[in-house]
């Protein structure tokens, strides 16, 4: 096995366990969708209110030394008040996250349409179809759940469930054929 196809095994690894942390995420926002963003935006929350709390600390205890590069007070108060935030508009959290997730799905899928291209050039065999057809179904999974401001949080746990099977699937199947992709 040359280095490039020990490089590939081992993305795939991680690609796979990838998606059964999407899965896992899917499978919790099915079961209970609205308690998770509001247990998600309080923790977002806290935090931010900790390191808010922590950097005017930190302030107060340089005792103003280097005042000309000194921004704890002002970052502390910014954390202080984005963690407030976070806590009371818990919506916005949620549609916060169906974009991140939504453009995180959409750049795998890239990827991924971008891999069934080159599989093709280097493989006579017809692989790279289940790949591509793959890509197409994430990419619209993706591209759903970040125009759609309706998307309850169960549908988007059931498309992270569907992008991460998906993903799986092609990840194996790739992993599958890579060393006959690079026989030639």
């Amino acid at each position: 096995m040359n280095y490039l196809e020990k490089i590939f095994k081992k993305t795939g690894w991680l690609s796979i366990l990838i998606s059964l942390v999407f899965a896992l995420i899917g499978g919790i926002l099915i079961w209970k969708p609205n308690e998770i963003i509001t247990i998600l935006s309080y923790i977002l929350g806290t935090i931010l209110i900790i390191i808010g709390i922590g950097k005017i600390i930190h302030f107060v205890s340089s005792k103003g030394e280097y005042d000309l590069y000194q921004y704890d007070m002002i970052l502390g108060i910014f954390a202080i008040i984005l963690g407030i935030v976070a806590i009371i508009y818990n919506d916005a959290i949620a549609t916060l996250i169906n974009i991140i997730i939504g453009m995180w799905i959409t750049y795998t899928a890239l990827i991924r349409l971008s891999v069934a291209i080159k599989v093709k050039k280097q493989s006579d065999k017809n692989i790279w179809i289940p790949i591509l057809v793959l890509a197409l179904i994430m990419l619209v999974c993706g591209i759903f759940i970040i125009f759609n401001k309706e998307v309850i949080v169960t549908t988007m746990g059931i498309v992270l469930l569907i992008y991460s099977i998906i993903d799986i699937i092609e990840e194996i199947i790739f992993m599958r054929e890579v060393n006959s992709i690079y026989e030639k």
